[in-house]
């Protein structure tokens, strides 16, 4: 602590000027950089690989993301010809077809154009029932804040006098055809210190929003509100709000249109998931109620109206071991819980169906044992599903399966993806690397077989908010890195969801730093193996992800070749200032508390940066149309590091929201320039 700068007050920092996203003086400084590393980069390599990833994107054979209805299938589509997409519908029995017959709903290039704006598809909400109107979300750029307008569905054009919201960190639930629940950051006094919704208000159809009643409203220091409309048999919706106060506590209260009535008598760290007639909750932690205690994760479910009359008896439709976690689950119907679990991160999917006030279980068979299987349901709505599931199933040298799962059926081939690179000779293995404190870090390694030396590795992890890596497909590193003779590595380190609240929790706030010495065990590790050498180690993160790599060149630079460091968090002191920062302080810690500083000044890569300690080459990108991360992090850092003799380059494209990109162009160039790099700087040309 003693040699880090004085940081009691935030205009310590010289570079301060940076986070003007729009500055004149910072843009002109950020487009220069960006020049530069364009410049330095450009070359055969690079555009082949980026005319590669962008046919990868662009591919008429990619599988397209659908879900139900009413009575079609809706995918949203973007490929060379409409880079910004098309909102499209077919029919099922087309969509079993080798040539569906698609109707385009919206065209945004065309929409962009005759505006004269730069639309990024935010995404529907379509009227339960009829379908027959829907809240469309576009975004300037892509970032998180969206302008909604109301669109006919019918007629397929935006309807002049609907509803319509202009740019703002919004949810929206339909409650009837004329009235809707809104949350939203839009206005004055509106935002939480996150930047997100800290109100819930009524919306007439007709009225000024300004005017809509409030019914719910959360203290400014809570990360947002939120609320679901839960439909019922007698047509009159329950509404439930949620107080969510940071990223891992919410207090919901079940109520009406009128707001909140009554407290759901649940602990504040449990995830919920409800239905009018059936109540299905997690702990976080454990929980004992009605003298049963139940662990951490565990899946518990109960009779809604036996629960509201004070009943506590739930039955445990899942236990968590030390490597089988649940990743999520859902209701197919009022009397159907779907549980999606890991089992040493291989998918277990199981149907709980309700026998009078009791539960019984079947396990869907037919997918994969090995990969990943992301299974959710065909309809949008849960009142209008037969049940039917669909399930996404790929790994590390499998192209994705689109499988089409009807009740009591066999999963059934709807689409399959093309390979998009030669996996001939290459093998998949599980490692184990150990850390710090002695933990054993599983990872998946990709590659040709026997690979030993001094093979270029291309290595990433995340290790966070409880996300897990999962051994996925991923074209793009398949043909940049793998294609060409290389090893992929993807680290499962804590912080992560691979082994359920266990393994998050020792991976946050002060074990944050037991997460980065998880990645840097298992560079060691293919070291030690004899896989590579720390020259050749190409590492890549983003987000925070960006935050591990960029603790991975101050506090473990001696083991990597160079360094691709995405939007990434990366000034600890001002994070909470910055953009939607607030919100991760149950995931960091408040750099406000001196408790906390005091471990993450040790993680904030930006203070801790020295002039005396060599460091691998690094890349930092960002985007400048984001709104979750702030770009000021990637700016301040490479300004600090060339300013104290390191090699550091910055990518900053205009647009783009928290991603690589706002179309599949720029998203392109995003990653092949990330690619050049690592390659170039590990000598592998």
């Amino acid at each position: 602590m003693s040699d880090l700068p004085n940081l009691d007050q935030p205009d310590d920092d010289p570079h301060l000027w940076l986070e003007e996203i729009e500055g004149e003086k910072a843009v002109k400084w950020v487009d220069a950089e960006s020049a530069k590393t364009l410049a330095a980069l450009s070359g055969a390599g690079f555009e082949a690989d980026r005319a590669a990833l962008l046919a990868i994107m662009d591919s008429p054979d990619k599988l397209p993301h659908v879900s139900r209805r009413g009575a079609f299938l809706y995918n949203y589509w973007i490929d060379a010809a409409q880079p910004k997409g098309l909102w499209r519908r077919t029919t099922l029995d087309s969509f079993r077809s080798g040539a569906p017959e698609w109707e385009t709903v919206l065209d945004l290039d065309a929409l962009a154009e005759a505006e004269d704006e730069d639309w990024i598809w935010g995404g529907p909400s379509t009227f339960p029932g009829t379908h027959d109107r829907a809240l469309i979300e576009l975004s300037v750029g892509g970032g998180d804040a969206t302008v909604m307008r109301e669109f006919d569905m019918e007629r397929l054009v935006f309807i002049p006098d609907g509803f319509v919201l202009p740019e703002a960190k919004t949810d929206v639930s339909w409650y009837d055809r004329d009235t809707l629940i809104v949350c939203s950051a839009l206005g004055d006094g509106m935002a939480t210190t996150s930047g997100y919704a800290r109100t819930v208000k009524v919306w007439k159809r007709g009225t000024d929003f300004a005017d809509a009643k409030i019914v719910f409203e959360v203290p400014e220091d809570h990360l947002a509100c939120g609320v679901e409309v839960i439909p019922t048999a007698d047509g009159a919706p329950l509404v439930l709000y949620g107080d969510t106060i940071d990223f891992f506590h919410t207090v919901e209260n079940i109520g009406t249109l009128e707001g909140p009535q009554t407290r759901l008598d649940l602990p504040t760290d449990s995830a919920k998931r409800m239905t009018e007639t059936a109540l299905a909750v997690k702990p976080r932690t454990e929980w004992t109620v009605e003298g049963t205690t139940h662990p951490s994760d565990a899946v518990l479910v109960i009779d809604y109206a036996r629960f509201a009359a004070g009943e506590r008896d739930f039955q445990c439709v899942f236990t968590p071991g030390e490597r089988l976690s649940i990743s999520h689950f859902y209701w197919l119907r009022d009397d159907a819980l779907m549980i999606c679990a890991l089992d040493d991160m291989r998918p277990v999917h199981t149907i709980w169906r309700r026998d009078g006030d009791r539960w019984t279980s079947e396990e869907v068979t037919g997918l994969p044992k090995i990969g990943t299987a992301f299974v959710w349901p065909l309809d949008i709505e849960r009142e209008e599903s037969d049940g039917s599931l669909l399930a996404n199933v790929q790994d590390p040298l499998t192209p994705a399966s689109l499988l089409h799962i009807e009740p009591g059926a066999a999963p059934a081939l709807l689409k399959r993806a093309p390979a998009y690179f030669d996996a001939t000779g290459l093998v998949v293995s599980r490692h184990e690397a150990i850390s710090t404190d002695g933990e054993r870090i599983p990872y998946v390694q990709v590659g040709p077989e026997g690979a030993s030396g001094d093979a270029p590795v291309h290595l990433t992890g995340y290790g966070g908010f409880r996300v897990p890596m999962l051994p996925g497909y991923n074209a793009g590193i398949g043909k940049a890195w793998l294609e060409k003779g290389g090893v992929s590595v993807t680290a499962n380190i804590r912080g992560g969801g691979e082994f359920g609240t266990r393994w998050h929790d020792a991976g946050r706030l002060a074990g944050k730093r037991l997460s980065h010495d998880d990645f840097a065990a298992v560079a060691a590790d293919l070291v030690e193996r004899g896989v590579t050498v720390p020259r050749r180690i190409a590492a890549e993160g983003g987000s925070n992800g960006g935050h591990l790599i960029a603790n991975m060149l101050t506090r473990y630079p001696q083991r990597f070749g160079a360094l691709f460091c995405t939007i990434p968090l990366i000034d600890m002191r001002r994070y909470t200032k910055l953009l939607a920062g607030a919100s991760w302080i149950a995931e960091y810690g408040d750099p406000d508390k001196p408790e906390d500083w005091a471990f993450l000044s040790a993680m904030s890569a930006y203070h801790t940066a020295s002039a005396d300690t060599d460091y691998p080459p690094i890349l930092i990108a960002t985007a400048r149309k984001d709104d979750r991360v702030h770009p000021g992090h990637a700016r301040k850092m490479v300004a600090k590091l060339k300013e104290i003799g390191h090699e550091a380059w910055l990518y900053e494209p205009p647009a783009g929201g928290h991603g690589y990109g706002k179309d599949n162009a720029e998203r392109a160039t995003f990653t092949a320039l990330g690619y050049a790099f690592l390659r170039k700087k590990i000598g592998w040309t």
